[in-house]
């Protein structure tokens, strides 16, 4: 009897073994089977949301089968604790075991409707557009320069709390008082600066914020960013480069990126400051001018510079000073802070505008003098026609 009790037991033992076996084996199967999902679509995570919250939505949004099947496959695969907030393009038919793949991943997020807004020398402007989620195809709604009229898409978007990613654009170049007023006048920021940032400190990049960000914590994003990457490049500075500190290094960055916008030519201009440096030369410069005109209050002249201004002493005017001015001129971007401390090896040590964007490079006074007919030719015809 006892016999038979073991011997039905363990044939239940076994089947029931079977059938777990092909639960399993045909949850498996569904978790990793096509999607439901017709079309892409975007698919955001709180912060602090769970599985649970998150599976429901998707079965909800039928970006999947079976919420419960979806769970236990999460659990399954290890990926219980590594959910990650943010919003994700969840492709068209995707399986259960991408849909939690992605949700897990960490990269960074891909949203419908971005604001992105950019601050320049010509002032600040927004671009407000939307993703086609599959496509990766951009439709502009709204485009408006700070101060103008806000358009209708725009407004209506906010005001129904519609999930808009902001991402705020520095242009290299820009004075901290031009980055500042640009910052004031972006109207998804909140909260007051204090003071202008020391000239130098900001570093030009896109951030990436919320709406109802603290423009004052913004900015100290900024001066941190840029603190690193100042004390990265005076760490892997060429010990020959005639510079006495990281605050030297930024200030010649700032020349550079002010006299020329064509990344090539970085090293080159550097390389001219540079070696004039080494001679005891003037660096000769017209944006160290116009700062002291202006200290950096203002998107330029407007016009030229007068030869009274190039005579006028003022501690920025490196056409009297003979070194260079004390402090940086313009907020530098990171190639141009690694030109000044990784210059390239040129014998030049004149350049002027050639026409193109760029500019001519030369060693001697006499050949300077020819670029410069030159590039005054240039501006004749230009101003005759």
């Amino acid at each position: 009897m006892w016999k038979s009790i073991a011997s039905n037991a363990l044939t239940l033992l076994v089947l029931a073994l079977f059938v777990a076996g092909g639960v399993i084996a045909w949850g498996q199967s569904k978790y990793r089977a096509e999607g439901p999902l017709e079309d892409a679509i975007f698919f955001a995570v709180p912060s602090g949301t769970t599985w649970r919250a998150v599976s429901r939505e998707l079965e909800e949004k039928n970006a999947i089968a079976d919420d419960l099947i979806f769970r236990v496959g999460v659990e399954y695969s290890g990926l219980a604790t590594q959910l990650k907030a943010g919003s994700y393009e969840i492709p068209a038919k995707a399986t259960m075991e991408e849909v939690s793949a992605i949700l897990t991943s960490g990269i960074p997020s891909t949203y419908q409707f971005v604001a992105s807004y950019v601050i320049r020398n010509s002032g600040a402007e927004m671009r407000f557009r939307e993703r086609t989620p599959g496509t990766g195809a951009e439709q502009i709604l709204a485009e408006f320069k700070a101060g103008e009229p806000i358009p209708a898409a725009y407004t209506e978007a906010v005001n129904d709390g519609t999930p808009i990613v902001y991402r705020v654009a520095i242009a290299e170049g820009l004075s901290s008082w031009q980055i500042i007023e640009g910052l004031k006048a972006a109207d998804f920021l909140d909260g007051e600066v204090e003071e202008v940032p020391v000239e130098g400190s900001l570093a030009p990049d896109t951030y990436e914020v919320a709406r109802g960000t603290d423009r004052a914590g913004l900015v100290n994003r900024m001066t941190q960013a840029q603190g690193r990457i100042l004390a990265a490049a005076w760490e892997a500075r060429d010990p020959d480069v005639p510079l006495e500190s990281p605050e030297e290094a930024l200030i010649l960055a700032s020349i550079i990126e002010k006299e020329t916008g064509v990344p090539d030519e970085r090293g080159q201009v550097a390389s001219v400051f540079v070696n004039r440096l080494r001679q005891g030369m003037k660096l000769q410069t017209d944006p160290t001018v116009i700062y002291g005109i202006t200290l950096g209050e203002s998107n330029g002249l407007g016009r030229g510079i007068t030869q009274s201004e190039l005579r006028r002493e003022t501690p920025y005017n490196t056409y009297v000073i003979p070194a260079l001015p004390p402090t940086p001129i313009a907020n530098p971007g990171k190639a141009s802070i690694e030109a000044a401390l990784n210059p390239e090896e040129t014998p030049y040590i004149f350049f002027v505008a050639d026409g193109t964007g760029g500019h001519a490079f030369s060693e001697t006074i006499a050949e300077h003098n020819e670029n410069v007919a030159k590039w005054r030719e240039i501006e004749a015809q230009r101003n005759a026609n």
